[in-house]
């Protein structure tokens, strides 16, 4: 069975309407914070440069991953909340990585000549909210606070939604470091003719003394990143059926084996050094966009539609960089 998306007529004007509420958010964060800052992850612990080197098998072997070489990147990584917040609070973790130097033709209308590819990960396997309504039902929810937002969400979704999204958004694993945790696409991306999600699974690492304080997040990759090269093994995990890989409910845990694709290493650098502090603010600029793809890794499903407008509101509201076309080096 081939993968089917199911795009509701009205779907173009909504995520239309979506996209401008995410830069009117956007703007309201960039008077009280920054002109650059994000509607959301909006917290950034750091910015760092590696390199993923392609292995994969038969199967695998398209888009970027057609043969096997090294592509350079950069990472961003970050809390998802629209709030600058302890990481001590329940959030969603991201994972953003940028290869550097993919040629062919990009999706982005006025990026398709950029030589970048950007896949973004978190720390949940699928996504709390079912389609984009509840998304955005949550994001009105959270702009009043944590007080409000039951309530409100409440309000938007009806009170067993409310409370399952809660459930499933507290429930998630803690991270207690990027080095030590798996990260996923949670969304479906193509993969050819077929569609997979990809994940992000670390490399064993020494156990270390927890951090205190509110960036404790930040503070672990920091002393991790001085002592040695971090990796994880990108693996994917391709389409089955809609009733255990549905395209369009982004809440459903794919069910399938997994397929490496290769290693993401992080080289061993100092991000609090000059030139680390350089690599983070240069990231920071950065916009880290799934639609900014080859077509052989196309998003899909409705949430990844309506990230499309959302994204490309969000980049021009802020004014983001201009996509990279070398890594720093260390």
């Amino acid at each position: 069975m081939g993968i089917v998306e199911v795009v509701a007529p009205d779907e173009a004007s909504r995520f239309t309407g979506y996209g401008a509420e995410l830069a009117e958010i956007q703007r309201i964060r960039a008077q009280k914070i920054q002109p650059t800052a994000r509607a959301l992850h909006l917290k950034a612990h750091l910015g760092a440069v590696g390199k993923l080197v392609v292995n994969a098998g038969t199967q695998a072997r398209l888009g970027v991953f057609e043969s096997e070489r090294s592509w350079p990147v950069y990472v961003r990584f970050s809390n998802g909340s629209s709030q600058h917040q302890s990481d001590k609070k329940p959030d969603v973790r991201g994972f953003a990585v940028k290869l550097v130097g993919v040629p062919g033709r990009k999706i982005i209308s006025g990026l398709e000549d950029a030589v970048t590819q950007d896949f973004l990960f978190i720390n949940d396997p699928a996504l709390p909210f079912r389609d984009p309504e509840e998304f955005m039902a949550f994001v009105r929810a959270a702009q009043g606070g944590p007080a409000k937002l039951l309530p409100r969400l409440i309000s938007g979704v009806g009170f067993r939604r409310a409370f399952a999204i809660l459930r499933r958004a507290i429930s998630s694993p803690k991270v207690t470091s990027f080095a030590g945790h798996t990260f996923h696409t949670a969304a479906p991306i193509s993969f050819g003719t077929t569609a997979a999600k990809l994940a992000l699974v670390p490399a064993p690492s020494e156990a270390l003394p927890a951090i205190a304080g509110d960036d404790f997040l930040r503070g672990d990759l920091v002393r991790r990143l001085r002592a040695g090269a971090l990796s994880w093994s990108l693996k994917a995990q391709f389409f089955v059926d809609e009733q255990s890989t549905p395209i369009e409910d982004a809440s459903v845990v794919w069910a399938g084996p997994w397929t490496d694709l290769g290693t993401l290493t992080l080289f061993k650098q100092d991000p609090e050094s000059a030139r680390g502090q350089q690599v983070s603010e240069l990231v920071e600029s950065f916009s880290f966009d799934p639609w900014h793809s080859l077509p052989a890794h196309r998003p899909l499903g409705a949430i990844m539609r309506a990230r499309a407008g959302a994204y490309r509101a969000s980049v021009m509201e802020r004014k983001a960089a201009a996509e990279p076309t070398t890594v720093i080096e260390l």
